[in-house]
């Protein structure tokens, strides 16, 4: 059975496949358009429609991430928004990532290293796929080319997480704590990083 739902100002079709063999309900983004329900045969339309309700946040984030999952050829994400390869006369992505990363990052370094009196001896870049920052022993930071497809809050706080690893080279709770001072709302940002990823 399918359904037309809002959710806030977006309207998806709600597909509701009632069978007597499944035992748990199921929900899940098809597409920017579309959301599947698996539920068993007592499952009514008016159960499907608490149920959407109840999970709104986590369907709107899912429905954002499909779209930025679904970018085009000619379509790529810089600082959180879907731009046109065109309007930037971009050939190699990468190279383009590894140049801006150079122009955002060093004016965030220089601002919390003077606000949290903590300083790297060097700072590299480069493409990874599951590291976004470190620091080593040496006080050397590196960071991912790759955080220019993130809104610039999500850069900010890599930086200053980075930063208190100058002082702490664990994730103690001292650490935390000096994270949390420069950045306040940095548990916001991470799960706004974790829905991005």
């Amino acid at each position: 059975m399918e359904f037309q739902h809002n959710l806030d100002s977006l309207v998806v079709t709600v597909n509701l496949i009632n069978k007597k063999s499944i035992k748990h309900c199921y929900l899940r983004v098809i597409n920017n358009q579309e959301i599947q329900i698996k539920a068993n045969i007592y499952f009514s339309v008016q159960d499907a429609k608490d149920l959407l309700r109840r999970k709104k946040e986590w369907l709107i984030k899912g429905l954002k991430q499909v779209d930025l999952n679904t970018l085009s050829e000619e379509e790529f994400l810089y600082l959180g928004k879907i731009q046109k390869l065109n309007d930037y006369k971009i050939q190699d992505l990468d190279k383009f990532y590894r140049i801006k990363i150079e122009e955002i990052i060093p004016p965030l370094v220089e601002k919390y290293s003077k606000l949290m009196n903590l300083y790297p001896t060097l700072i590299k870049y480069r493409k990874n796929k599951r590291t976004w920052g470190s620091c080593n022993y040496k006080n050397g930071l590196n960071f991912n080319t790759q955080l220019c497809k993130f809104p610039i809050e999500i850069a900010e706080y890599v930086v200053i997480h980075e930063l208190a690893h100058i002082k702490y080279k664990n994730h103690s709770k001292k650490f935390w704590d000096l994270v949390e001072v420069y950045c306040p709302d940095y548990k916001k940002r991470e799960i706004l990083f974790k829905s991005l990823l």
